[in-house]
């Protein structure tokens, strides 16, 4: 597979996979498992969460660039003893509760290593996309409550936390866990999958950051690599832009069964070749 198919087609799984509840890890795992693919390197990989990243930003922008004077504010607030969640406002109540929601992923860091390991069994990442595809039909079965930016709790983010740290494991989804840990929390639908897409910021920049002195100790990308990379980041900001905008409809609109019925049928499909140990080299 050449370099620029292999770029393009890694930025369109992470876009899609990183925001549709099917996991990005699982499946970029798979790409590489069953088509022979060599690692993704660890540049290449900071580039791809950066271009989701991205997308987060220009989907959300009206929601995010509040937050960043929210931050000062309410730190000023703390400084001086003042701060009160009963008083804050909707911007600085969101940001303390996207940092709490961030604290089970600081514990899990440690971990990490092990966690790489599962991704390089195709059997596990199938039987976890299986389990993913329970969740999210457990998940359509829980109401929409009425828990949002004006109400939401430390507690309730922090158990939506809980959930974003087992989605480090490849083949669960990231939004679809943290969905489904609001929905547990009694957000408002569309408020979960809000919550859920903004508390990605510091999931994705954090695993872009922490892959970053493997990136200085290993061999910088050539010039041969520059193109098809930022191709790839591209392609993921495009798709990654395009998967939210498609969950943001299906929360008004629908639930999740096909996504549901997909990982299942996609796990099942994973195990059975990989035990037969078939693959697309």
């Amino acid at each position: 597979m050449s370099l620029w198919l292999f770029a393009i087609i890694s930025g369109i799984i992470q876009g899609l996979a990183e925001f549709l509840p099917i996991s990005s890890s699982g499946h970029l795992s798979l790409f590489q498992n069953f088509f022979g693919m060599d690692e993704i390197p660890m540049t290449f990989d900071i580039m791809l969460h950066l271009g989701t990243l991205a997308a987060v930003f220009i989907v959300y922008r009206k929601d995010i660039f509040p937050l960043f004077p929210a931050f000062f504010s309410m730190m000023k607030k703390v400084f001086k003893g003042k701060f009160k969640l009963s008083e804050a406002t909707i911007h600085e109540r969101l940001v303390l509760m996207v940092l709490i929601a961030t604290i089970p992923l600081v514990i899990i860091v440690p971990f990490t290593d092990y966690v790489d390991l599962i991704g390089q069994s195709s059997i596990a990442i199938g039987c976890i996309l299986i389990f993913n595809g329970i969740m999210l039909f457990v998940s359509d079965k829980l109401s929409s409550g009425k828990v949002n930016g004006e109400n939401i709790k430390p507690h309730n983010a922090f158990i939506t936390g809980l959930f974003q740290m087992c989605a480090v494991l490849p083949g669960l989804s990231r939004s679809g866990s943290t969905i489904t840990g609001g929905l547990t929390q009694g957000f408002d639908r569309q408020y979960a999958v809000k919550f859920s897409f903004i508390m990605s910021i510091p999931a994705i920049l954090g695993a872009a950051v922490t892959d970053i002195p493997d990136v200085i100790s290993g061999d910088a990308i050539g010039k041969a690599e520059l193109f098809p990379f930022l191709l790839g980041t591209f392609v993921a900001f495009v798709s990654g832009i395009g998967a939210m905008k498609l969950l943001i409809y299906i929360s008004k609109k629908s639930n999740f069964k096909v996504f549901s019925v997909y990982c299942v049928l996609v796990g099942i499909l994973i195990v059975v070749l990989a035990a037969n140990n078939i693959t697309f080299a």
